[in-house]
C-alpha cells in the first residue's frame, strides 16, 4: 500500500544553525507536488532531506519524522544508502558520470548496489530506464557513446534514466530544467507528467509557471529574515495556492509583489 511521504515536526540543521523549522506535511503518492519560494528559504534543503542526501554535509541532520509509506527513514538502525535506492534524485544541472557511456550511466545505480544482473538483464533495464525517461528511440544506436556527448536535455534525461533503473518509489528533482532551453523544459516536463504514475514525484523550482502546469499540490516556502530559519508557510492544492491561498505572505510571492 503506497501511503506517500508524511513529515513531522522536522527541523534541519547544519551544525548548531537551524535552516528550516517545524515541517509538517503530507505528500500524496503517485502525483507532483511543487515547492516554491525565493532562494535560500530551505526548499532544496529539504528535498535532501526526504532521501538523507543532507546528511552528507558534514554536521547537518533532522530532528522529528519523515514517514516513506510508512516507514520513519530516521529510525534507529535505517541504512542511509538504502534510502537513497529506494528515494531517486535528479539535480539541477545534468550530470551524467562523462567517462561512462549511455548505457553505463543507466546502469550505475544497479551496480553501485551490487547488483549482479545478467547481459541480457542489463539490456532489457537500459531499454525499460531509457524508454521511461523518453530517450530510448534518440539514443538506442549509440549506447557506447559518452554520456557527456548527449545535448543537455538529452543528458538530464539520461539522469532520470539513470534514477529509475533501481526501480524507486519516489523521485525527487531539484530545478531538474532551470539549466536547460525551453524545448527540453517542456520535454521534462511532458516526462514528469508521464512518470507520476509509477512514481510520487517532488520538484523544487523557480519557475511558477511550471509549478502551476505540473504540479498537484504546491508547497510555499519563507525565510522571515537574514539568519532565520525558512519554513513552510502554506500547502495545498496547486489550483489554489495560485488562486485564491490562505495567506497574505503565499499571495504576495506568487502575484510577484513579493522581494
Amino acid at each position: 500500500m503506497t501511503q506517500g511521504i508524511q513529515v513531522t515536526g522536522e527541523n534541519i540543521y547544519y551544525g548548531d544553525f537551524l535552516a528550516v523549522r517545524n515541517v509538517n506535511v503530507t505528500i500524496q503518492p503517485h502525483a507532483i507536488t511543487a515547492l516554491i519560494g525565493p532562494s535560500g528559504c530551505g526548499k532544496s534543503t529539504f528535498l535532501r532531506t526526504l532521501n538523507r542526501m543532507h546528511e552528507v554535509i558534514p554536521g547537518a541532520h533532522v530532528e522529528g519524522s519523515v514517514k516513506i509509506d510508512g516507514e520513519d527513514i530516521y529510525a534507529p538502525g535505517v541504512d542511509p544508502v538504502k534510502v537513497r535506492g529506494h528515494v531517486g534524485m535528479v539535480f539541477q544541472r545534468p550530470n551524467p558520470f562523462p567517462t561512462m557511456t549511455i548505457r553505463d550511466n543507466v546502469l550505475a545505480g544497479l551496480r553501485l548496489n551490487k547488483k549482479r544482473i545478467s547481459k541480457s538483464e542489463e539490456d532489457e533495464v537500459v531499454e525499460r530506464s531509457l524508454s521511461g525517461a523518453n530517450l530510448w528511440n534518440e539514443v538506442k544506436d549509440r549506447l557506447d557513446a559518452p554520456g557527456a556527448s548527449l545535448s543537455g536535455g538529452q543528458q538530464q534525461r539520461l539522469c532520470i534514466a539513470r534514477a529509475i533503473a533501481v526501480r524507486p518509489a519516489v523521485l525527487l528533482m531539484d530545478e531538474p530544467a532551470s539549466a536547460l532551453d525551453p524545448i527540453s523544459t517542456l520535454a521534462i516536463e511532458d516526462l514528469m507528467n508521464d512518470l507520476k504514475d509509477e512514481y510520487t514525484i517532488v520538484i523544487v523550482t523557480h519557475n511558477m509557471q511550471q509549478a502551476a502546469r505540473v504540479s498537484s499540490q504546491t508547497g510555499f516556502f519563507n525565510l522571515e529574515g537574514a539568519g532565520k530559519p525558512g519554513h513552510l508557510v502554506e500547502f495545498d492544492d496547486t489550483e489554489k495556492i495560485f488562486s485564491n491561498p490562505s495567506q497574505k505572505e503565499t499571495e504576495d510571492y506568487v502575484s510577484g509583489r513579493f522581494g
